[in-house]
């Protein structure tokens, strides 16, 4: 049985921000070790997630369901998730940030 560790509020603001600050920056920059992906089911916000994300069976249930429903065909040619921004917010700030 695996342990899912929450981080405490004031980390998980800390992270979000972090994030936040990476998905402001230029959008052909995506420093080493990240992932740039597209979140919305109509208008596509972009964020820039740590590929650590994608060892997570929270993330990787989220891209499941993606793919099953929607696929992952984006004509920026980047992963897109179609799920609404507050959901895929909520999910990342639950996620330990490296």
């Amino acid at each position: 049985m695996a342990i899912i560790r929450f981080p405490s509020f004031s980390s998980k603001t800390k992270n979000f921000s972090k994030l936040q600050g990476l998905c402001n920056g230029n959008k052909l920059d995506v420093p080493k070790g990240y992932l740039a992906v597209y979140v919305g089911e109509i208008q596509k916000t972009r964020f820039v997630v740590p590929l650590s994300f994608l060892e997570h069976p929270l993330f990787q249930d989220l891209l499941r369901r993606s793919e099953e429903e929607f696929g992952f065909d984006h004509p920026m040619g980047g992963l897109t998730i179609c799920c609404q921004e507050d959901v895929f917010t909520d999910l990342i700030s639950r996620l330990p940030f490296p």
